[in-house]
């Protein structure tokens, strides 16, 4: 059963980057200097914790987690179709035992087969993951982030059944919730971002996104760019989707790249984009309602849902870095911006 409370707002560029390669401690340390010693992904390489301090106005990394932290019924596929062409993206949960309790595993998977019990539920209780806390949720992953075991599962299971697998951590249950097709997040040069600045419609049709401090923005910045700091990402996190359309292309930018680069991987893997037909409802209750009413809601009115739902688990599909980030844009396209 899908749980509210249990359905984080946002997922944090922090930890929607966990996917790049494996790491050896087996720790269950979440904290911010640690985030997340044990996973099956490796966690951010020494960046963010230095860029966020632990303050009130931060990230909680128990709120802001991968992605939805609960899923309905695992009978039920919420994909609107197959992707077909290109490459995929998947939207994974799984749970992870030790090496030595695969009759714990094979329970476990039995009690989801055969019991109508969730993943997410049993990841909660009996996963060594820390992203337990969100049951099990990983988010949306691609290609070439995932130690091979653990992918050539993913990318061979069938939607929403459940399949184990192991891996130097032990064995997983892991489950694909839905599939897309991959977005693109791609690189623009500082003297490529000048030319589209001189045209006046640019502003206009793109949405424009610099995530330095307000100190930072002081000292040089660069017109129709909103400032949305990185150290208040606890503020501004949970309303982007609010903010900003994820259809539109996005370019976001820095001081030299870095900080930019890690917002645009985290647009991307948003789960929440709320169909404007739910705008007077909270995206996590609009959610809720359609995952748990799904079929009712669909026999009573003879329509689709799942076309809703892939509107709400669909991330930002066109997001641009600023290659080198305003310091590049001020050596290499515009001399008049101050350097720092």
């Amino acid at each position: 059963m899908l749980r509210a409370p249990h359905i984080p707002p946002v997922a944090t560029p922090a930890l929607s980057v966990l996917k790049n390669s494996l790491i050896p401690t087996l720790s269950l340390s979440s904290s911010l200097s640690h985030p997340y010693k044990l996973s099956s992904f490796a966690p951010l390489p020494n960046f963010f914790p230095k860029t966020v301090p632990p303050n009130s106005s931060s990230i909680s990394f128990k709120r802001f987690l991968p992605m939805l932290g609960h899923h309905p019924c695992s009978k039920a596929s919420f994909s609107s179709g197959s992707v077909t062409g290109g490459e995929r993206e998947l939207l994974v949960q799984h749970l992870l035992v030790k090496e030595d309790d695969l009759k714990l595993l094979l329970e476990l998977q039995q009690r989801i087969s055969g019991g109508g019990e969730d993943l997410s539920d049993l990841a909660v209780e009996y996963s060594l993951c820390p992203s337990k806390e969100e049951g099990g949720m990983l988010g949306w992953v691609r290609k070439g982030q995932m130690v091979p075991e653990f992918e050539n599962a993913a990318f061979s299971a069938p939607l929403n059944k459940v399949v184990r697998c192991k891996t130097k951590f032990g064995w997983h249950l892991l489950q694909v919730i839905s599939e897309r097709e991959e977005s693109l997040l791609g690189e623009i040069q500082a003297d490529e971002l000048h030319v589209k600045i001189q045209d006046p419609t640019f502003a206009k049709e793109a949405q424009l996104i610099d995530v330095r401090e307000p100190d930072e923005v002081a000292k040089a910045s660069l017109p129709g760019f909103e400032v949305l700091p990185l150290r208040q990402f606890g503020s501004w996190g949970p309303e982007v989707t609010t903010k900003f359309d994820p259809e539109k292309d996005t370019y976001v930018m820095c001081h030299h790249g870095m900080r930019s680069l890690q917002v645009a991987k985290w647009l991307q893997s948003q789960i929440y984009n709320s169909p404007p037909i739910f705008s007077a409802i909270s995206t996590t209750l609009c959610i809720y309602m359609l995952l748990c009413n799904l079929y009712t809601l669909q026999k009573a009115f003879n329509c689709n849902l799942t076309d809703d739902l892939s509107l709400i688990i669909q991330g930002f599909k066109r997001v641009f870095n600023v290659s080198g980030g305003i310091h590049a844009y001020a050596v290499r396209a515009d001399p008049s911006i101050p350097t720092y």
